[in-house]
């Protein structure tokens, strides 16, 4: 596996040396939820494209592929996608629905996109309607400190309290989850790859049962476990704002001077069952449910 990915990067670097004519996107794998963002990307941007689906390749069949592209620019679909990328250094990437997108200013100077994090006023909007005044929340610093740092001041304007803990690898997260019983109100889930794991998740949800207080998760996935409420990312709208990025670089922008943006189309969805065992008012309710 080592190899093959040593492999890709090295003609991903011979490509992006090339001049270029049009896009090349690397996508993780088949999914349907990349080829949405792949729609928006194309209605956005009129260049032409060329997609390599990591998973769907032999090794010498990336290999034909990659050495014939000349892209001017690259679109990472995905984590595995942005991974098997990350060296190239002199072409544009566009990264999209992956969370290890660098935020901090010069991280990466030919890397931007759009992430997965809705602004966290609009989650702490959320639980000020739901009167949740001590909000915890698990997560790695050495992913999301930059949003937690925005976390902090917006909930400090809003009157809530957000009651941290801090984890370093996903075995912690239980130990830490224990911590916050008698101590939240709520729960936050946030999309930090290291306190939210197909192993820990379970358990967050547990917790909610057991201490009887509401879950709002960046997933609308994550309903049917027993959020309470979720946003919902419209995945061909990123592909617009990938596609709008990538006719600004067309234009002479350089990365750099493209900040990384938040999803700007998300959806509200409500687990109605959930909100009528924690006694949350019809009306409210029927609010959520309407959005």
């Amino acid at each position: 596996m080592r190899m093959a990915l040593f492999l890709i990067l090295s003609l991903l670097l011979v490509a992006a040396g090339a001049s270029a004519s049009e896009v090349l996107v690397v996508q993780s794998q088949r999914s349907p939820m990349f080829e949405d963002a792949l729609k928006g990307f194309r209605s956005a941007s009129p260049a032409g494209t060329r997609t390599l689906v990591l998973s769907d390749y032999t090794d010498a069949e990336l290999a034909r592929v990659v050495r014939e592209e000349r892209p001017r620019l690259v679109l990472a679909l995905g984590d595995g996608a942005l991974t098997a990328v990350r060296r190239i250094r002199k072409t544009p990437v566009i990264a999209l629905m992956a969370l290890g997108i660098p935020l901090s200013p010069g991280s990466s100077d030919n890397l931007t996109g759009v992430d997965l994090f809705v602004r966290p006023e609009q989650y702490l909007s959320l639980f000020k309607r739901i009167r949740a005044r001590r909000i915890g929340v698990i997560h790695d610093p050495a992913k999301t400190a930059w949003y937690l740092k925005l976390a902090r001041a917006a909930a400090n304007q809003m009157g809530l309290e957000l009651v941290v803990r801090e984890v370093s690898n996903p075995r912690q997260a239980l130990a830490q989850l224990d911590s916050l019983k008698g101590a939240v109100d709520s729960l936050w889930v946030l999309p930090d790859t290291t306190a939210v794991t197909m192993e820990t998740l379970e358990a967050y949800f547990l917790f909610s049962q057991s201490q009887s207080i509401p879950v709002i998760s960046f997933s609308a996935a994550h309903l049917r476990l027993g959020a309470l409420l979720a946003f919902d990312i419209d995945r061909v709208e990123l592909g617009k704002q990938a596609g709008e990025m990538a006719q600004q670089l067309f234009r002479g922008a350089q990365p750099a001077e493209l900040e990384v943006a938040p999803p700007r189309k998300v959806t509200i969805r409500c687990n109605d069952a959930v909100a009528r065992r924690l006694n949350y008012p019809a009306e409210l309710i029927a609010s959520w449910s309407r959005k």
